[in-house]
C-alpha cells in the first residue's frame, strides 16, 4: 500500500494510513501574537443552566481569561451574538440570547449580531476586521461543528490567519457520539488552513497591525 507523506506538525493536518486517518499534534505555541479575538455566540444559552455544553463551567473560566488577555494586549474583541429563530433558546430578547461574558464596549470591543452559523456572512465583521487591520484572529465558542467551525472556515476565506485553541471550543454530543469527538472531527473537518493550538493560554495576543502578515503577503 502506498503510504501519502506524514507532514510536520507545523502544517496542522494528518495523515493517511490504511484507510484511517491519523491527526498531527496540535501546536504547543500559537506561531505568533494574534491581534484579534472572535467569541462565537458565547450567550447564556449554551453556557449557563441545565441546556448548556457539557462542562460549560470551565469552558466558561478559560473563555474569560482569554478575553481578559486580548483585552490587555488592546487587540480587537468581537462578541457574536446569534439571532435565533423564534421560539429557539436564543431567539432575541429570550434570556438564552444575552451574551454571558460582560461586555466593555469600545473601539476595540463591539458586538456583531448574525443570524447564520458563519459570523462574516450577511455582517459587518469583514468590514470591520479590515477597518482595524486585523491580520490573524483566535476563534473560540460554541458550537464547534457549527457557528464556531463556519466562521472559522469564513475568516480563513477573507484571507486572515486563524488560531483555533482545542480547550476554548466546545458543542453537545451527537446521538451516541460524545460532545468531544464531535469538536474534535470539527477541527479536523476544516482542514489545515488553521493553526491549531493546544491550550488558548499559550496563544499570544498583541495590538491589530503589530502582529504578522496575513497570509499570502510578505516578502
Amino acid at each position: 500500500m502506498v503510504e501519502s507523506a506524514e507532514p510536520e506538525p507545523s502544517d496542522g493536518g494528518g495523515f493517511v494510513r490504511d484507510g484511517v486517518w491519523h491527526s498531527v499534534p496540535r501546536r504547543a505555541v500559537a506561531t505568533a501574537p494574534v491581534d484579534a479575538l472572535i467569541l462565537v455566540d458565547a450567550q447564556t444559552a449554551f453556557l449557563a443552566g441545565p441546556e448548556a455544553v457539557p462542562d460549560a463551567g470551565k469552558l466558561v473560566d478559560r473563555l474569560t481569561r482569554l478575553l481578559e488577555r486580548a483585552r490587555a494586549a488592546g487587540a480587537l474583541v468581537v462578541h457574536l451574538r446569534n439571532d435565533g429563530e423564534p421560539d429557539a433558546v436564543d431567539e432575541p430578547g429570550a434570556p438564552g440570547w444575552e451574551l454571558y461574558l460582560p461586555v466593555i464596549e469600545s473601539v476595540r470591543e463591539v458586538v456583531v449580531a448574525k443570524s447564520s452559523d458563519d459570523g462574516f456572512d450577511g455582517t459587518g465583521l469583514g468590514d470591520l476586521v479590515d477597518r482595524h487591520g486585523v491580520r490573524s484572529v483566535v476563534i473560540a465558542g460554541v458550537l464547534s461543528e457549527m457557528c464556531v467551525s463556519a466562521t472559522a472556515f469564513g475568516a480563513t476565506e477573507h484571507g486572515l490567519r486563524v488560531v483555533l485553541p482545542h480547550d476554548t471550543h466546545a458543542t453537545y454530543g451527537l446521538d451516541d457520539i460524545p460532545p468531544t469527538v464531535v469538536s474534535r472531527v470539527a477541527e479536523h473537518a476544516l482542514g489545515s488552513d488553521p493553526e491549531f493550538v493546544t491550550a488558548a493560554e499559550h496563544v499570544p495576543f498583541t495590538g491589530p497591525g503589530a502582529g504578522d502578515e496575513p497570509p499570502g503577503h510578505g516578502a
